[in-house]
């Protein structure tokens, strides 16, 4: 049923979203200059957009926003495991008025949770985003209009 509606199996998917993952890496440890960096972003978006516009998958907003959202999952992960290497062992710290306001154990949970619910929003955003780019292309390019229903 998902795949019918998707156009692409779960392995796909979860494929397509691996592909952002070696820029998480780089730039947590800080291993990658600008020009790379941006081959990074980008390579990875544009092959989820060929991908289901090659398919012509039935909705490549839906099918794209799947992918954004494992994608999301992804990237909190990978930031989680590599929290530690990538703030050198000197995490981030509550300022202002919340400072020292909560336990250490306390204020890196909740700086941890919020990282993780910010990298959820951004994989659902940039797969909004790149679906509903991917959609438009869909309708307007008579080649990648989805496959007529059986």
């Amino acid at each position: 049923m998902r795949r019918r509606r998707l156009g692409l199996s779960a392995w796909a998917i979860l494929g397509l979203a691996a592909l952002g993952v070696p820029r998480v890496v780089a730039h947590d440890l800080r291993l990658a200059g600008p020009a790379v960096n941006a081959l990074l972003v980008f390579v990875p978006i544009a092959v989820w957009a060929a991908v289901v516009l090659w398919r012509r998958v039935p909705n490549p907003f839906l099918t794209l926003l799947a992918v954004g959202a494992v994608h999301g999952v992804l990237l909190g992960v990978t930031h989680q495991l590599l929290w530690d290497a990538s703030f050198g062992g000197e995490p981030p710290r509550l300022g202002g008025t919340l400072a020292g306001a909560l336990s250490p154990a306390a204020e890196g949970l909740l700086l941890r949770g919020f990282a993780l619910l910010s990298s959820l929003a951004t994989g659902l955003g940039t797969g909004a985003a790149v679906g509903a780019a991917a959609w438009v292309i869909s309708r307007i390019v008579p080649g990648f209009r989805p496959h007529p229903r059986d």
